[in-house]
């Protein structure tokens, strides 16, 4: 695990409370596990860690991200929301291959939500030429597809 990754990882289980844990876990009524940290306790480890580890590259942050997504954790996966929300800026048209693949797995509005309003609708809108071109083709594909939390998002990214 990265040196970031592990801080973020930490700090989420030191946030947790297992009585939240049990009531976001019912509530939500996942398969994923929680650790029962809150929201604000998620974007604020972001913010921490965005001190921690300034300057993040691209490559960086999609790492980060996919670290972060790839243990079947809920405050883990919305961290990874939480941290691809702050970096936008840094993505590009290639990253909706990672993305998708997330949209995939959320399994919950809570996370597949989020990526589409506020990761992947700016990051679509800002491209321009042959990169928005290849992203609204993607954006078109997922409109179309069986698994139905890619075509809720091909809908949140269409709305004005």
């Amino acid at each position: 695990m990265s040196a970031a990754g592990e801080f973020v990882d930490t700090t989420l289980r030191n946030e947790g409370d297992e009585y939240r844990a049990h009531a976001e876990k019912a509530r939500l009524g996942s398969d994923l596990a929680f650790y029962g940290a809150t929201v604000g306790a998620v974007r604020g480890t972001i913010r921490d860690a965005a001190r921690r580890y300034p300057r993040l590259t691209h490559d960086e942050v999609t790492a980060l991200s996919s670290e972060l997504w790839a243990v079947p954790v809920f405050e883990r996966r919305l961290a990874a929301v939480v941290l691809l929300q702050s970096n936008v800026g840094l993505l590009t048209n290639t990253d909706l291959t990672r993305i998708e693949g997330f949209v995939r797995d959320a399994g919950l509005a809570a996370l597949a939500d989020p990526l589409a309003r506020d990761v992947i609708r700016p990051c679509v809108r800002r491209l321009t030429g042959v990169l928005r071109t290849r992203a609204d083709a993607a954006i078109e594909r997922w409109a179309r597809d069986p698994d139905p939390w890619l075509r809720r998002a091909a809908a949140l990214v269409r709305e004005a």
